[in-house]
């Protein structure tokens, strides 16, 4: 796929969508990052009614921390690994406080020393939460980059060099999230919609569908 037909790509996500985010919902940096660990291998939607109740008394790390493993566990049991993912955050608020002064931090390495924060989240956190060009590749995106050739690749790590190295700068800061849309609702994994797709012109898959 060639730079010009890239850029399209990008400008049509962009006026069909000018200001996406994410669909978890979250009011501070600590609060995406705890929905965003519960995320792993979960709904958006499953988290944000986890979150609802959880967050009116743990918003913060130190709240968190007094609530405790056994009463996180109780408020995140709809969610798949929510033992583990319990653990986790409830080792990341530990973290936080002792040694981030309670926030969130905006650097890479101090986001991936967390319990339960891997690359992708990091990438999700430093985008979403701080406003960083990092462009987190999960299954969608993963999908989405390969089928229509935007950016081909045999894994996650190469999908993001990829994106990286292709997306135009102007774009970079909310690429993440028309891709990840554009998979969720779209260019979905059985049977995508590319009938409906604002890019199926420029998509580069073989095998498209009317609807």
């Amino acid at each position: 796929m060639n730079p010009k037909k890239r850029a399209e790509i990008f400008r049509r996500l962009k006026e069909h969508n000018p200001n996406p985010t994410t669909e978890l919902v979250y009011r501070t940096p600590f609060e995406l990052l705890v929905a965003v660990i519960l995320s792993a291998q979960a709904t958006d939607r499953s988290v944000n009614q986890a979150t609802a109740g959880l967050f009116k008394v743990a918003s913060t790390p130190e709240k968190m921390l007094k609530l405790g493993e056994r009463r996180l566990r109780s408020h995140v049991k709809t969610i798949g690994l929510f033992n583990t993912k319990a653990k986790n955050i409830i080792k990341t608020c530990g973290m936080l406080v002792e040694e981030h002064g309670s926030k969130v931090p905006e650097d890479r390495a101090a986001l991936e020393a967390l319990p339960g924060v891997g690359r992708k989240t990091a990438n999700v956190i430093l985008n979403t939460a701080f406003g960083q060009p990092t462009i987190a590749v999960d299954t969608h995106i993963f999908r989405v980059s390969n089928r229509t050739g935007l950016a081909p690749g045999k894994n996650v790590v190469e999908v993001e060099r990829k994106l990286n190295k292709f997306v135009p700068n102007e774009f970079k800061k909310d690429a993440h999230h028309w891709l990840i849309l554009l998979g969720r609702y779209t260019c979905v994994a059985r049977k995508p919609r590319c009938g409906s797709c604002v890019i199926e012109d420029l998509c580069e898959y073989k095998h498209k569908t009317e609807d």
